[in-house]
């Protein structure tokens, strides 16, 4: 059914591209032969709206992963710092919520750590809609922001680090087998500010995979067993991902490559002092327009990364 919908909406698209070409078209014509204010004024709206559906079908190839569709599972924690990375943490998570507004997609939290002074300590949160996972997976890396600190007394200029992980939602159909054995699985009171973030009852549920080390956690859902579905499901997504790593490690070995797969590389910096400017390290894309970005508008930093790995690849 996934599938169907995907190629409804291709067609739909088509359709839709096509119809504007050909009114684009008509009141081109008509201008040819006759200067209409109102025909212009109709074909520049025509162009505008055809130039925004070709936009969203470049994304759409660009878009051709396996797992691109899925929705991601988005994880942000601090680096070094204290106070200052945690409202970094929570800069970052701001930032992603509006972008996800602004795409129509949605997103739920299922773990929520507060900082003990201010900011977030750490924080996931699941992103459904159409390519979550294609357009998020660019976002993966560490982010680092120069400012003024506001929790500075002396207004020093002060760096600070976060770490985002942004990996597929794999649903229950893959093979892959977890072993009950293998699972050390807690009940907790959820902690944080309730409302918006975590349901405050004593239904939480934290799973520790023993082989891996991995622990995943959910206390966001309305009873203990929803806790624990999600959290099956973060687990065997990471599993998914260990695996897949693993097979990575493989291709390369027998290629006899070192490629840096790891989880410290910075990608992106996001400079407010001494002067404005976020610049993507690996694109070298750069906006001026920093409180913009901040604000949600980052697709002109996903779009670059997805146009360099169709060209890498």
């Amino acid at each position: 059914m996934q599938k169907i919908n995907n190629l409804k909406d291709d067609i739909e698209l088509y359709e839709k591209m096509h119809e504007k070409l050909e009114e684009a078209q008509t009141a081109a014509d008509i201008l040819i032969i006759e200067n209409d204010s109102a025909i212009e004024t109709e074909l520049e709206i025509n162009i505008t709206e055809l130039e925004n559906l070709i936009n969203l079908t470049e994304e759409k190839l660009l878009l051709s992963g396996p797992y691109d569709n899925n929705p991601a599972i988005v994880n942000i924690h601090p680096g070094a710092g204290g106070t200052e990375s945690h409202d970094w943490v929570e800069m970052l998570l701001r930032m992603y919520t509006r972008w996800i507004e602004k795409k129509k997609l949605s997103y739920k939290i299922t773990d929520y750590l507060p900082g003990e002074e201010a900011g977030i300590k750490n924080v996931t949160f699941t992103v459904s809609g159409s390519n979550a996972y294609g357009l998020l997976k660019s976002e993966k890396g560490v982010h680092r922001l120069v400012r003024i600190s506001p929790f500075d007394s002396s207004k020093r200029r002060h760096t600070s680090f976060a770490a985002v992980d942004v990996i597929p939602l794999i649903e229950d159909n893959i093979e892959l087998e977890i072993s009950k054995d293998d699972l050390k699985i807690d009940t907790y009171r959820s902690t944080g500010a309730g409302g918006q973030h975590v349901n405050v009852t004593d239904s939480a549920v934290r799973i520790t995979h023993i082989p891996t080390g991995i622990i995943v956690s959910c206390q966001n859902e309305r009873s203990q067993l929803m806790n624990k579905e999600t959290a099956m499901k973060i687990l065997r997504s990471k599993l998914y991902e260990v695996e897949m790593k693993k097979k990575m490690d493989e291709i390369d070995g027998i290629r006899g490559e070192k490629k840096d797969i790891g989880w410290g590389s910075q990608i992106r910096s996001y400079v407010l002092q001494p002067y404005q400017m976020i610049k993507d390290h690996r694109t070298n894309k750069e906006v001026g327009d920093v409180n913009s970005v901040l604000d949600g508008d980052i697709d002109i930093f996903i779009k670059s990364y997805l146009e360099k790995n169709i060209k890498q690849n």
